[in-house]
């Protein structure tokens, strides 16, 4: 019997043992920068999601934040609208809106979220861009990051940091401006006088931030999200993806430019592997469609402008579909085939979301009525022979002006409400309890059963401002 063969090591493992890893080791992807329409998208997103993130809680409207989620009085302010917790049915329809806006836009052009208005994807923007402006274009931050550290090395990178943390930091602030009115917050800045709370969220958000757009970047994308491993089922051979069009690139090779591709027998592509330079991800477009592509669509404008300069036609990776690239259609028969049934589906029940939730804010009732009897007092027998229940009315003013509201009670033969004059003022945004007594003669009503009743809560100045809300009132047996 022959003795075995003996096994090579594998050199990538530690030791040289022949082991597997669970983890591929990372290499660091030199990102870089592409110039053409689809960065214009991108960037005019960025200044559209930023300009709105940083920008809302610093407006005012009617004499406070205009956009402020304030957990403190368990009430969040949108402009004009004042939404409490009873409310929490509409943040349920606008997360239903959201999915359903994702799945459908999906559906037509893939990950155009991921690519252009995704939080990870804005932010690494962003940092690419002070780590580009501080560092040089691609060629210089790897000569950099291969260069022994010395002083001017430790400056650059300390620089960068300090801006990138600089820029974290703000975001933390402001996303807690949103949840503690944001003058409040600035005016801590000077004495350091946050909440607890308050300095958890502005560092947790800002660490997580630098951690995210800095350090992690594609891995994020990669391993982190979960929207890149669904995707796929959102996909069909209709949708916009970005393709490379392997019938005319191949064979890819070098050549001079302006030499006819026809001529040395190869295809458009020239290899210069600038779209894989490009991509966030550093993947490579001309494999196929990978789930690490996030739709961002550099490759489009690298690959087009190195066809320009060659001479070529634009197009060699463009956006198209699994079938228009077997059946060569144009963007006639792509557009053609948008509105099938899947997206038919989503765009239906999405408009129709969108139309209720609408109309529900459009209907939103001003008045707000809770009535809840006191149950350590059920029933009892008062001077002058009636039976008295005690209840406790909640109002919630949900208007921005001042209100008077009469109340009135109705249900019973003789009814009436006792120690108490009709009316209460209730302040701005505010909820006012108030506490009466209800009287019936003893002799209305069915004893040892529950009566039904109405209090009516009507504004003074406004009678179509009303609440009729029902309760019910005890007789002893």
């Amino acid at each position: 019997m022959s003795d075995p063969a003996p096994q090579t090591p594998n050199p990538s493992s530690p030791g040289g043992e022949g082991e597997s890893t669970l983890y591929a080791a990372r290499k660091k992807i030199y990102v870089r920068a592409a110039k053409g329409l689809f960065a214009n998208w991108r960037w005019a997103l960025v200044w559209f999601t930023q300009l709105l993130f940083y920008g809302l809680p610093w407006i005012n409207w009617n004499g406070r934040q205009a956009v402020l989620l304030h957990l403190v009085e368990r009430k969040f302010y949108i402009f004009g609208w004042v939404f409490w917790p009873q409310d929490v049915f509409f943040l349920a329809i606008l997360l239903i809106i959201s999915a359903y806006a994702l799945f459908f836009f999906t559906a037509i052009a893939g990950r155009l979220w991921c690519g252009y208005a995704c939080p990870q994807t804005v932010y690494t923007e962003i940092f690419l861009w002070i780590e580009e402006k501080i560092e040089g274009d691609r060629n210089k931050r790897m000569k950099l990051d291969k260069a022994p550290w010395n002083g001017r090395k430790l400056s650059v990178k300390l620089l960068k940091w300090g801006a990138w943390a600089a820029v974290a930091l703000w975001t933390g602030f402001t996303f807690v401006g949103y949840f503690t009115p944001i003058n409040e917050l600035l005016a801590s800045v000077p004495t350091f006088s946050f909440g607890g709370w308050e300095i958890f969220w502005i560092i947790f958000y800002g660490c997580f931030t630098y951690l995210f757009a800095g350090v992690m970047r594609e891995q994020v994308c990669k391993y982190m999200c979960p929207y890149a491993r669904f995707q796929g089922v959102m996909f069909d051979p209709d949708t916009l993806v970005i393709t490379y069009d392997e019938e005319r690139g191949e064979p890819r090779g070098a050549r001079k430019k302006g030499v006819d591709p026809k001529t040395v027998g190869k295809g458009d592509c020239v290899d210069c592997g600038i779209c894989v330079q490009v991509c966030p991800t550093g993947i490579d477009i001309r494999q196929g469609l990978q789930y690490e592509c996030i739709g961002c669509a550099a490759c489009i404008d690298a690959c087009d402008e190195v066809m320009d300069k060659m001479n070529y036609p634009r197009g060699l990776i463009r956006y198209s579909t699994e079938n228009a690239m077997k059946k060569h259609w144009g963007m006639k028969e792509i557009i053609g085939h948008v509105m099938r049934p899947r997206t038919m589906i989503y765009g239906g029940i999405l408009v129709a979301i969108c139309i209720a939730f609408v109309y529900g804010l459009a209907t939103r009732e001003p008045l707000r009525v809770d009535i809840i009897r006191d149950r350590t007092t059920l029933a009892r027998e008062v001077a002058g022979g009636k039976i008295e229940n005690v209840y406790r009315l909640q109002v919630m003013n949900m208007t921005e002006a001042p209100r008077t509201f009469s109340v009135s009670v109705e249900g019973m033969d003789g009814i009436s409400m006792d120690g108490f004059n009709g009316t209460i003022e209730v302040e701005p945004a505010t909820m006012q309890a108030l506490t009466v007594q209800v009287q019936v003669p003893v002799d209305v009503g069915e004893p040892g059963s529950s009566n039904q009743i109405f209090f009516n809560v009507t504004a003074a100045d406004d009678d179509k401002i009303a609440v009729k809300e029902k309760s019910t009132f005890l007789l002893p047996r």
